[in-house]
């Protein structure tokens, strides 16, 4: 896909632009799942086990057989193209640590939500939260072995989502499909005005 252009107001022809991306949602949603298949690097995740302790805080229906969440962040990096460099930060999903989030989205130009169509509610709260802080974003259905195959529009029915806002199915697990959503993101964001260009 041709991203050429895609650059800030003034930049110079032919430098390497870098740009922050946050990859957020829900507890269980796939954030590290897609970090990891899409990262150019080794990411850097800062997952722990999962213990008795949080059973009355992290709430796994849905997500039985999670055994280990994201308490700070996930660190990833992919070259879209030859001039466009993502850096890919991925927030912790339970509510007990959205605090960091404010510190997290600094600087970002735009986020990708994830949404288990299993469990719409454990991102409402995710997309709040970009409404919010007034972060341009895409939804990316993360397809689930088991969930049902439900028409995009009634999933942006269903969470209230703009119709300028995207929203694309997609397997977190899969390196292009990962890539896609993020190559989503960039054209909506090259749609937006100059004004959304410029990072927070």
């Amino acid at each position: 896909m041709d991203l050429k252009g895609f650059d800030q107001p003034g930049g110079s022809a032919g430098e390497t632009r870098s740009v922050k991306v946050m990859i957020a949602g829900g507890f269980g949603t796939g954030k590290t799942t897609m970090v990891r298949s899409v990262s150019d690097i080794k990411p850097l995740t800062t997952e722990e086990t999962l213990t008795q302790a949080s059973a009355d805080v992290d709430h796994l229906i849905g997500v039985a057989d999670k055994t280990q969440t994201t308490v700070s962040l996930d660190f990833g990096k992919i070259g879209i193209n030859e001039s466009l460099v993502l850096y890919l930060f991925g927030t912790p999903g339970q509510e007990r640590f959205w605090f960091l989030w404010n510190g997290l989205f600094k600087g970002a130009l735009g986020a990708v939500v994830l949404v288990d169509t299993r469990r719409l509610e454990s991102s409402f709260r995710a997309i709040e939260e970009m409404e919010r802080l007034e972060v341009p974003f895409v939804v990316a259905l993360n397809v689930f072995p088991d969930s049902r195959n439900y028409p995009v529009e009634e999933i942006r029915d269903a969470l209230d989502i703009p119709e300028h806002t995207p929203v694309v199915a997609f397997d977190a697990r899969d390196r292009a499909s990962s890539r896609d959503v993020l190559v989503a993101l960039i054209h909506h964001l090259k749609e937006r005005s100059a004004v959304a260009l410029e990072p927070r």
